[in-house]
């Protein structure tokens, strides 16, 4: 099982790229401006050979130069001792997350998609609309999150319903190696219930299969339990869960 979950995490890493980046003793420390704690966090991707005490407080100053908190994602890759280590540093448990995986053979995909648009590329009209759809009005995020869908290296299906003109539904599948990664699905708040997420979800895993895809996986933030409804109804389960530690406002 880690070495599968060492596989989603790599993916993981290589679907959504950071603005900037820093290696530092098989960690990586992720920078965004705060857009989202994922791109935002030190991830622990290869063996380390200086003590946490040392590496801890580097990564603090990284951070606190750049202006945000000191964010560790926790996965069960990671030691235990090194949360408790965070724990007892007064570091908090923020955005909770379940990593759900399923066998595309398997899968429930008897939904029609007629309403969805796929390109191979990621429109700038697409991520615009996420923006709206998220609510992103923060003026440094809408300048540099461009540059990092961009910067995807890896094959992309793009997706989107739209009604009078205008994107109210989106998704994003990115294919590595034998998976396809499920994200970005957005719905605008008064075409919820219509079906539009079924149909974009079941779509990015045909149109995945079709290019060779035989599993995928996405990620559900604890407590979105209409989003765990609708992926379990599609034959996902839940594989394992990952959250942050995040540096108390006090330290900084």
């Amino acid at each position: 099982m880690e070495t599968n979950i060492k596989k989603i995490e790599d993916m993981s890493l290589n679907a959504w790229p950071s603005h900037k980046m820093e290696l530092y003793d098989g960690w990586i420390l992720r920078f965004s401006y705060f857009y989202t704690h994922r791109t935002n966090s030190v991830e622990q991707f290869g063996a380390s050979t200086l003590p946490w005490r040392e590496k801890v407080p580097y990564c603090e100053h990284v951070y606190k130069r750049l202006g945000t908190p000191a964010i560790f994602k926790i996965s069960p890759l990671v030691s235990p001792d090194f949360d408790y280590t965070l724990e007892n540093r007064g570091y908090e448990i923020q955005h909770t997350t379940n990593v759900m995986t399923l066998r595309l053979p398997a899968a429930r995909l008897d939904t029609q998609y007629q309403d969805v648009v796929f390109t191979d590329n990621i429109p700038d009209q697409w991520i615009e609309s996420l923006f709206c759809l998220k609510g992103t009005t923060n003026p440094i995020h809408r300048a540099v999150v461009p540059s990092m869908y961009h910067a995807i290296p890896k094959e992309t299906i793009c997706a989107s319903v739209q009604k009078d003109g205008q994107i109210i539904a989106t998704g994003l599948g990115i294919l590595d190696r034998d998976y396809i990664g499920i994200y970005a699905i957005h719905v605008r708040e008064d075409y919820r219930g219509y079906g539009y997420a079924r149909q974009i979800c079941t779509g990015l895993l045909k149109e995945g299969m079709k290019k060779g895809a035989q599993n995928a996986y996405l990620q559900v933030v604890e407590g979105n339990t209409p989003a765990l409804r609708l992926y379990e109804s599609l034959g996902f389960s839940q594989y394992y869960t990952y959250w942050f530690r995040v540096q108390p406002q006090s330290a900084l």
